[in-house]
């Protein structure tokens, strides 16, 4: 029996496509709640409420940071084990038990635990971030070249959908405390935190139930029964090596280490700018919102924008409006420009990261992909690194957010020149030859057999 056609124009027409996609919906529950709204708010004023302001936001930093290069230096490591081994899935059960764990936890953080609070923060990133690297390196197995896009912009919407609603049951749940029994808003924070580890391992359960692990592909030089931690490490120098061999993706990765650079920006300072020009506490939690929920519709819209002009097009187009954005926020001194603000990221966001995704998964071998998605993350966390040291030094040289904001404009228009360098159908080519000379004719049978079941 065939899906709807509505399914086939969002990507989700098939079984796993929309297991696969769920699992876009179980995490950001956490990135939505624990890293952008709840959390910092609640480390600040419960966790770390005996230190002062200023010690309390540099430790947390520091936390960011570590968290951030933990999972930079494991995940090339942890991906060649999961090619070389054919555990993509089970790797992703593990971190995602870690994630899970630790954000559960967190329900026991009190006044004056910010160490605790600090050590599950760490451990929760890392599982949640590492999760990315297998989940990531399912999509060119599960999809067909020209569904990767049409797949990866719908689970970006999907988890705009899930963070969202899960995100205002939980604002309403400390806002309004009193109304659900709660008994106070520290409480409802903490219980908004178990509940994004309900509903992370919750809506996983869908991708381990009925996305397949990728048949095992190991080079001709390697064997069944090799020492798993070595041979990773063997695979892992080649395919450093052979970055060479792969110039369009490596091409590619460069240009989303910059453009990903100023998103990630925007993203992770936007609140803070917000506060510092006297935005009140409400209109903040409103843009948040508000992106959150336009993001949907515009997500589903970028998967078809690149299959009318090309995800690479499509990419083009969001750094442009990235551009508009950085130049609008120089400007702004009102909470309407800050909503305004906050719909064109949502209009955005969602396509510009969800196709670079899907435009790497086409230009890598997929019996790598593990591999390849691993400095795919070292890259995306790089810049996550950078990007808010590059905007706090740009705030000492001019005085004010003002100028960092506006600085940002050079990360969209030099990534955007790196993007332009980038031959995709090259891309494509040379990683479908590698995977021919390693499975002759095998390549193909996977795309026949989705096919098939399409079909079906």
């Amino acid at each position: 029996m065939s899906a709807p056609p509505v399914l086939e124009r969002l990507g989700l027409h098939r079984p796993e496509l929309r297991a696969w996609a769920m699992y876009d919906w179980a995490n950001s529950a956490f990135m939505t709640t624990v890293v952008t709204a709840v959390f910092p708010i609640y480390f600040a004023s419960v966790a770390a409420a005996d230190l002062d302001p200023a010690t309390a936001s540099f430790r947390f930093a520091v936390t960011t940071f570590v968290a951030l290069s933990v999972v930079a230096v494991l995940a090339p490591v942890l991906g060649a084990i999961a090619d070389f081994a054919g555990i993509k899935k089970k790797m992703l059960g593990a971190f995602l038990a870690l994630g899970v764990v630790a954000t559960a936890c967190m329900f026991f953080i009190e006044r004056g635990d910010w160490l605790l609070a600090a050590a599950l923060f760490v451990a929760a990133n890392i599982g949640v971030t590492t999760s990315f690297v297998f989940y990531d390196s399912l999509l060119p197995h599960i999809a067909s070249a020209d569904e990767m896009d049409r797949v990866s912009t719908a689970g970006y919407a999907l988890g705009y959908l899930g963070g969202g609603l899960l995100l205002a049951v939980n604002l309403a749940w400390i806002q309004r405390p009193d109304l659900f029994g709660l008994g106070g808003s520290e409480l409802a924070s903490r219980l908004s935190f178990l509940s994004v580890a309900v509903w992370w391992l919750g809506f996983s359960i869908p991708l381990f139930r009925t996305v397949p692990e990728p048949a095992l592909a190991l080079e001709p030089d390697e064997q069944v029964g090799q020492q798993t931690v070595r041979a990773a490490f063997v695979r892992l120098r080649a395919t450093v090596r052979e970055l060479r061999g792969y110039k369009q993706a490596f091409l590619l990765l460069l240009a989303f280490l910059v453009y990903n650079d100023g998103i990630g920006t925007i993203i992770r300072m936007a609140t803070t700018f917000g506060t510092e020009i006297g935005l009140e506490q409400g209109d903040l939690i409103t843009a948040i919102m508000l992106v959150q929920f336009i993001g949907i519709p515009f997500a589903f819209l970028f998967g078809q924008i690149a299959a009318w002009v090309g995800a690479k097009r499509a990419i083009f187009l969001s750094l442009a409006v990235y551009v508009v954005i950085s130049v609008l926020s120089y400007r702004m001194t009102t909470a309407t420009e800050f909503y305004v603000l906050a719909l064109l990221v949502g209009m955005v966001q969602g396509g510009s990261q969800a196709l670079s995704r899907s435009l790497f998964a086409s230009m890598v071998p997929r019996h790598k992909s593990s591999e390849f998605f691993g400095f795919f993350g070292v890259f995306e966390k790089f810049a996550g690194i950078v990007g808010p040291g590059v905007f706090a030094v740009m705030i000492l040289l001019t005085g004010s957010s003002r100028g960092a904001i506006l600085s940002l404009v050079a990360f969209f228009v030099i990534g955007g020149a790196l993007l332009a360098t980038v031959d995709v159908e090259e891309g494509r080519r040379v990683a479908r030859t590698a995977e021919a000379d390693l499975l002759g004719e095998g390549s193909e049978e996977t795309g026949d057999r989705r096919q098939e079941a399409g079909d079906a």
